[in-house]
This record gives C-alpha cells, sequence and structure tokens, in this order.
C-alpha cells in the first residue's frame, strides 16, 4: 500500500488512536459479546484519558503504541511490552475495518515484532485473541502463532465468560 508511514504514536495521535481502537472493537467483537460488555470495555480500556497516558509513558513493560498511517489519517494501531527478559507480548493490535485484508496489519506486525526484538531482546513473541475471533486467529495463525492455551481475558472474571486463547511464536 502506497503511502504507508509507520510510527510510534506521540500525544496528537490520542483522539484517532481511540477512533481505531473503539470502532474496531465494536466491528471485531460485535457477534462475540453483549453490547453492554463491549461498551464496558470501550470505557474502561480506550477512553482518551488512558489512550493519552499509555502513549506518554514507555518502558519495557509496555513500549506504547505504533500506529499505521495512510494519507494522514491513522488506520492500524499496535502496543505491547515485555513479560521477561525474553518474551515480548502484542496487547492490543487493531485495524480500521475498511482496510482490512489490505497487508497493513502484516506490515503493522512486523515493524512492531522488530521493535522488540531489537530494542528489547526478545526471541519470542505471545499474543491473546478471544476466543471465536474469527479475525484475529486466522491472521496470527498465518504469521507463525501457535496456539499454547486458554485463560481468562486480561481483567475480566469467569462471569463475563471472556476466554483468550494464548499463541506464541520464536522471532
Amino acid at each position: 500500500m502506497d503511502n504507508l508511514v509507520i510510527r510510534q504514536a506521540t500525544h496528537y495521535d490520542t483522539n484517532a488512536v481511540v477512533s481505531v481502537l473503539v470502532k474496531s472493537q465494536w466491528f471485531t467483537y460485535n457477534q462475540l459479546y453483549s453490547k453492554s460488555y463491549i461498551q464496558n470495555l470501550v470505557d474502561q480500556y480506550y477512553n482518551e484519558q488512558r489512550i493519552k497516558s499509555e502513549i506518554m509513558l514507555i518502558s519495557d513493560k509496555w513500549s506504547g503504541y505504533f500506529l499505521a498511517e495512510k494519507d494522514g489519517n491513522v488506520i492500524g494501531v499496535i502496543g505491547g511490552g515485555m513479560i521477561n527478559s525474553t518474551a515480548a507480548e502484542v496487547y492490543v493490535f487493531y485495524m480500521d475495518p475498511d482496510y482490512r485484508g489490505l497487508g497493513v496489519g502484516t506490515r503493522l506486525l512486523n515493524f512492531f515484532t522488530k521493535v522488540q526484538k531489537h530494542s528489547y531482546g526478545a526471541t519470542e513473541q505471545w499474543v491473546a485473541v478471544a476466543k471465536g475471533n474469527d479475525y484475529g486467529i486466522p491472521f496470527y495463525e498465518a504469521r507463525g502463532f501457535i496456539f499454547q492455551h486458554e485463560e481468562l481475558a486480561y481483567g475480566t472474571s469467569v462471569d463475563d465468560q471472556d476466554i483468550s486463547l494464548k499463541y506464541k511464536r520464536q522471532i
């Protein structure tokens, strides 16, 4: 895709990051979870204040957000961090649904993988995908991630019935 820029987010990108994350949440999970559950996730994790702080506070445990931008519009967002000295995890990765299937997600993941490998020394990369996410699961499997186990999704309880499938690949 021409005119694609991949870069680290700045505080100026807060609203664009929120927009992609919220739009993608609804697109991805509308068939899996109740509207109230999705809205609670959006309110808790993808509000402007939280995203702005996550853009600004960078460490080895959270390397900030990286963006795919086309013609000045943010169309993809990825972020993650190190979970130990050699293992990295992708915590957040969403594409604007209008740009799915064009190779942008692959380029964004490849870029972020290089950041985790070369800046933080990661030799393996993990990702959690919602059970039933028919967009994410085939994407990660096609890129060499191998299913490891199931667990409760981050920040949820058994009552939420939000199960993550944990995948890993060597990088």
